[in-house]
């Protein structure tokens, strides 16, 4: 229920930010912050939410969790300006922070035999699917009929019963030896993600050699050399570098990155193009969306299966084959494309982004010690987040640089970049699971996962 409300949330805001736009009065800026404002704050604190879980209760911090995110929704439903509204879409973050790392943790102690975990995990990725499936037909009825702060409603009921849910059926837990507070790395990784997407995003308009822009630029490189200074440094830092020294480990954490990228950037970059430059309401955008939504349901399960048969290699090359092929129809898009075409790269996109969730998890999860669940389910998580935010940034910044009257959308360079993170699914994929990459896998620190 926690991941259908997250879920829920990013296909839902996405389909209403023409409105938001309209009816608050926001740039494309404006609107890049009201997705990415939320999915910053969640990336920087994933990995905090889930050590402190693992310290104080993974039950107490996924019900706070819940408590703030269905609070947040309430206030962003009565936001009077757009300032106010991605303030509070920030609040709704730090509850959603407490929320997939700290559940995955509870997954992850409860099935501890690799293949059982795989297909528990296989069911949790559906849901993913089933949100997005769900998040377009409802966010399009909400915002046809109630106007698009009706969108955050959906999330009360479902929150307050997963609230009520957890306190009668999920037993408290803690880790053994939880990790200690690192205040200086949390900085740091906040720095870094902030500083890096607001330059992006703010780029067309100060412009990329700006003194505004080189200087996030510098902050954002300055800050990462702090971290990967600072980190070893510390018995028990925020992000545990040396797991990266595992090929199938990283190479989950980049692929994570560019299918998130991918996801992030196509749900902006579709809901311009259908509202803006085709015309459609927000309900027929959203029917329009269904097809990739109802893939990404029939292949996250799949994907869980073959995981648990065959390994992380075979699921990972259809993710990425399937999500570039689906892309390249939209490459030669316009306003009086017929609608065929279309479907077929929904169709296939959702199967491949429903194929490439469970490898991923499985892979992190797989790739740390089982008595630090919340950190290593966080650092998949994370680096979700800081493609969804990568991915809304750079399109939009592509957008925003390329626009013209005739082409809203800004042409379809956006849809040869999600063409191109496709590819790099696939490759990164194939790198990352053979002979050599399995050997990097460090002993206590991987499992041996089949290839």
């Amino acid at each position: 229920m926690s991941l259908l409300i997250i879920s829920l949330d990013v296909t839902i805001v996405n389909i209403a930010l023409p409105a938001i736009g309209e009816e608050l009065d926001a740039p494309l800026s404006g609107l890049q912050w009201t997705i990415d404002a939320y999915t910053l704050v969640l990336a920087s604190l994933l990995v905090l939410a889930g050590s402190t879980a693992d310290r104080i209760g993974r039950r107490r911090v996924f019900q706070t969790g819940l408590a703030l995110f269905t609070l947040g929704s309430l206030l962003c439903s009565v936001a009077p300006s757009l300032s106010w509204l991605i303030f509070f879409r920030m609040l709704q973050a730090v509850g959603g922070s407490m929320l997939n790392p700290v559940a995955m943790s509870i997954i992850t102690n409860t099935f501890t035999e690799p293949k059982e975990r795989a297909r528990a995990i296989g069911v949790w990725g559906a849901v993913t699917g089933f949100s997005m499936a769900l998040g377009p037909l409802a966010g399009g009825v909400l915002v046809h009929s109630f106007g698009w702060r009706s969108i955050f409603w959906i999330n009360v009921p479902v929150g307050i019963a997963a609230f009520l849910l957890a306190w009668r059926f999920i037993p408290e837990s803690r880790a053994d030896h939880p990790r200690r507070l690192d205040p200086i790395g949390q900085v740091l990784v906040l720095t870094v993600l902030a500083a890096v997407t607001y330059a992006i995003i703010e780029g067309p308009a100060a412009g990329w050699t700006s003194a505004q822009t080189v200087s996030c630029f510098a902050l954002g490189l300055a800050a990462l050399g702090g971290l990967l200074w600072w980190e070893p440094r510390r018995a028990e830092p925020l992000i545990e570098l040396k797991f990266f020294r595992s090929a199938p480990f990283s190479g989950a954490t980049l692929i994570a990155v560019c299918a998130f990228a991918a996801l992030g950037g196509f749900l902006f970059l579709n809901t311009l193009y259908l509202q803006t430059e085709r015309g459609l309401s927000a309900l027929h955008a959203g029917l329009y969306t269904l097809p990739m939504a109802a893939m990404t349901v029939i292949a996250s399960p799949l994907s869980g299966r073959l995981v648990a048969a065959r390994g992380t290699r075979l699921p990972l090359t259809i993710a990425g084959t399937a999500m570039a092929l689906g892309m390249l129809p939209l490459t030669v898009s316009g306003p009086d494309t017929p609608v065929w075409p279309l479907f077929l790269g929904y169709l296939l996109f959702g199967f491949g982004f429903g194929m490439v969730n469970t490898p991923i998890t499985n892979t992190a999860v797989s790739g740390m010690p089982r008595a630090q669940a919340g950190v290593a389910a966080a650092i998949a998580s994370t680096s979700r987040q800081v493609g969804s935010a990568l991915g809304v940034a750079v399109i939009g910044a592509v957008v925003a640089s390329a626009a013209s009257g005739a082409s809203p959308t800004g042409g379809n360079a956006g849809w040869w970049i999600l063409v191109a993170l496709g590819l790099a699914v696939l490759t990164l994929g194939r790198f990352s699971t053979g002979r050599w990459a399995r050997s990097t896998a460090e002993h206590g620190y991987a499992e041996k996962l089949p290839a």
